[in-house]
Parts: structure tokens; C-alpha cells; sequence
């Protein structure tokens, strides 16, 4: 709102000039909605996002390729395979991404893609040993470049994006498609070993993370972007942050059941008799994050994003509870729909306030530490699901995580580096 302000008028006698109030202060404007096309608008965006999507779907496909290429060597090991990729992926993510704070997105991320897909093409044509796929697997995961947190602060900071508004609504929808990797990804390496062989899938998962790391890289905004650079750095990054610390230690919460919802859909299948209510269930959740986030993303909704990041985790902690009750294929499905509406807004707004909290010069690292603190939980997930498949598991670790963050509400508004999205 502007301040009135005041002027000397002077009139036809020589007297001493009068101050008066002017009248031109105007009401606050209110926020105004910033569409989808708004976003893709932006100059590099939708190529960003593509790329983005395309490198990204290792993540949906790796992980299926691995255990089917291994899986002469038995179940224990193909699994066992499947899960240091995904372990490796957490190490090595938030290291390329402090690389990326440190000397730009285009070198880091190049290097690391050349060594991802040399390790996958070795653990397809190399010599078919545990120990070989284990060193080419765990090298293909900690060297896979931390896309997802490169275009999240590209997204979230600097002047890429044209205001707060615009920045919220890329991140919403950034979140809402990246669940389509889950989707893709597996019906991909499906098909191609139908049609060909597991070497083929993996080949073909290290060629589709090469060409999207490189539709990225090539992009002017992503070859341009810097970051502050600090005289003095703190080996701790991010996690200096006593705020960015508490959420991690959340996402972990968030990501036990998404770890744990394939193993158990695969038990359920088993018990209901029903072979395809294994892939059903975690398809249901992706495909309804997909909703729930272009949703969320479409409107402007009351309250911060902290707030919104506790409401949307109580709901997604409450919503696992009608599967815990699942007593046909059909509740069990309906008991996936209200955490996968939910999943997306949670994890795009989680996101929007790691990029609000985390320290100056940490901006891709943040965002990589909150992509490996999801893995860790979903990892975690997984193993406990195999261990003790009972699905009590799923709104346990979310209702821990809604606890976490409820505890540190206050912390995360007040200490924000900068203040949150705009939402009102």
C-alpha cells in the first residue's frame, strides 16, 4: 500500500504554504492465480520440465530392470540389487548437489550422467556375477544426477521464475508430474523385455536418463545458473539448519510408506487372489498424486505453506487408515485414494519450504537432501514391509512424520531464511 504523502500547496497570497494529506493511497491488491501455461510460458521452463522427466525416469525404471536382469541369480540378490540403488542414490545425490551449489549445474551433472550410464550398460553387458552388479548398480545410483533438485532450484530461487506466485505454482506442478516417472517408468521396462530382454530395459534406462540429463544441461537457464558463493563454507550444508534437520527427519515419516506399499500390494494380491492388485495399488496412489497435484496447483489456498504442510501430512497419515481395514481388493483400492490426492501438494509443498529455509549457497543440496531423506524412508519402508507385512505400517510412519512437523511448526515459520509462498 503506498503512504500518503505530503505536498505544499500555495495559493494567491504570499503566505506560508499549507501541508496536506494526499488521498491516492489505493487498498491492497490481492494475490492474482498463476496458471499452468503461465508457468510453461516462462522462457526454458517446459523444456526444463521435460528434460527433468525423461532424465528422471531411471527412478521408475532402474529399480524393475535391475531385479528382472538378476533375477537368475535368485530373489534375495535381485532385491537386495534394487535397494542399493536406491540407497546409493541418496549418498551420492546431495554430493553432486553441493557440486552443482559450488561450480553450476552443467559440469557436475554431465560428469555424473556419463558415469551413471557407463555403470548400467556395464551391469548389462558385463560379466553376469552378484559382486559385478553389485559395484555397477551402487556406482549407476550414487552417480545419477540429482535432476528433480536441480529443476526445484532453478524453480524456487533466483529470478528464473517471474514472481513467488509463479514459483509456487511450477513447484505444484513439478511435483504433480514427476508421479507420472512411477507410472511410465515400470510399463516401459515391461514392455521392452517383452519384446526384447532385460539388457535391452537397462540399456534403455541408462540411454532415456543420458538424453534427459542433456536436454537439462543444454537448457540457457540451467547452463547460466549460479548460486551465492560463500568465502567461508560449512561442511555441514543444509543440515546446519536445525529447521531443514526436523524436516528431513519427517520426510523420512512420508517416505516409509510409499516404501512399503509395493511389497504389501504384492501380499495383498496374494491373499485376495487377485495377481493384478499388485501394480493396481501403487498405480491408484501415483496416478492420484498426479490429480491431487495439479489440483492443489490450480488455485490459491488460505494459510502459509507451513501450515499447509501440516494439514496435508495429517491427512495423509489419516487417509492410509481405511486400507488398515481393507477387507476386499476394491476397499483396498479406495484405501490409496485420499494419501495419493494428497501426496503430491505434501511433497511440492514440503519442497517450496526447503527452498525457504535452506542456507544461502545450498539450494540444490537442500532439495537433494529432502529427495534422499524420502529414499531413505521409502528404503526403510520396504525392509519392514518384507519383514513384517502388515499394513498398520502405512499410517504409522505418516502419522510420525505429521507429528514431527506439528511439534516444529513455529520453528519452521520463524526461522524461514525467506518468507514462504505467497497462498492467500
Amino acid at each position: 500500500m503506498q503512504q500518503p504523502t505530503s505536498r505544499p500547496v500555495t495559493g494567491a497570497s504570499s503566505g506560508p504554504a499549507v501541508a496536506v494529506l494526499s488521498s491516492t493511497a489505493e487498498p491492497p491488491k490481492r494475490p492474482v492465480p498463476v496458471g499452468y501455461r503461465d508457468v510453461l510460458r516462462v522462457p526454458c521452463a517446459a523444456r526444463l520440465l521435460a528434460g527433468t522427466l525423461i532424465g528422471r525416469l531411471p527412478n521408475g525404471m532402474a529399480p524393475l530392470a535391475i531385479v528382472i536382469g538378476a533375477h537368475s541369480s535368485g530373489a534375495a540378490v535381485s532385491a537386495a540389487l534394487a535397494a542399493m540403488y536406491l540407497v546409493a542414490s541418496a549418498v551420492g545425490g546431495p554430493l553432486i548437489g553441493r557440486l552443482a551449489d559450488r561450480y553450476g549445474q552443467t559440469l557436475p551433472f554431465s560428469a555424473a550422467t556419463v558415469l551413471s550410464t557407463a555403470a548400467l550398460v556395464g551391469v548389462a553387458v558385463g560379466p553376469q556375477h552378484p559382486w559385478w552388479a553389485m559395484a555397477g548398480v551402487a556406482v549407476a545410483g550414487a552417480a545419477k544426477p540429482p535432476l528433480e533438485a536441480g529443476l526445484r532450484a532453478l524453480f524456487g530461487t533466483g529470478s528464473f521464475m517471474p514472481s513467488r506466485a509463479h514459483k509456487r505454482t511450477a513447484l505444484s506442478l513439478e511435483a504433480a508430474a514427476q508421479e507420472m516417472i512411477y507410472v511410465v517408468g515400470p510399463l516401459l521396462v515391461a514392455g521392452i523385455v517383452m519384446l526384447s530382454s532385460a539388457f535391452a530395459a537397462l540399456v534403455a534406462t541408462a540411454a532415456l536418463g543420458a538424453a534427459g540429463t542433456a536436454l537439462v544441461v543444454t537448457t540457457p537457464a540451467s547452463r547460466t545458473w549460479t548460486t551465492v558463493r560463500l568465502r567461508r563454507s560449512d561442511w555441514r550444508g543444509p543440515l546446519r539448519s536445525p529447521q531443514l534437520r526436523g524436516l528431513y527427519v519427517a520426510m523420512v515419516g512420508v517416505g516409509i510408506p510409499l516404501g512399503a506399499l509395493t511389497p504389501l500390494a504384492v501380499s495383498a494380491a496374494a491373499e485376495y487372489g487377485t495377481p493384478w492388485l499388485s501394480g493396481a495399488l501403487p498405480a491408484v496412489l501415483s496416478l492420484g498424486a498426479v490429480v491431487g497435484g495439479l489440483l492443489y496447483g490450480a488455485r490459491l489456498w488460505p494459510g502459509t505453506a507451513v501450515q499447509h504442510l501440516i494439514v496435508l501430512s495429517s491427512t495423509f497419515a489419516g487417509g492410509w487408515l481405511l486400507i488398515t481395514v481393507a477387507a476386499s481388493p476394491t476397499t483396498a483400492l479406495a484405501g490409496t485414494v485420499v494419501p495419493g490426492l494428497v501426496m503430491a501438494p505434501l511433497l511440492g509443498v514440503a519442497f517450496a519450504v526447503t527452498g525457504d529455509l535452506a542456507p544461502a549457497g545450498t539450494a540444490t543440496e537442500a532439495q537433494a537432501l529432502l529427495v534422499a531423506a524420502l529414499d531413505v524412508g521409502c528404503a526403510a519402508g520396504a525392509a519392514a514391509a518384507g519383514l513384517a507385512p502388515t499394513t498398520g505400517l502405512l499410517p504409522a510412519g505418516a502419522a510420525g512424520a505429521a507429528l514431527i512437523l506439528v511439534t516444529a511448526r513455529r520453528r519452521l515459520s520463524v526461522n524461514a531464511r525467506r518468507p514462504p509462498l505467497p497462498v492467500s
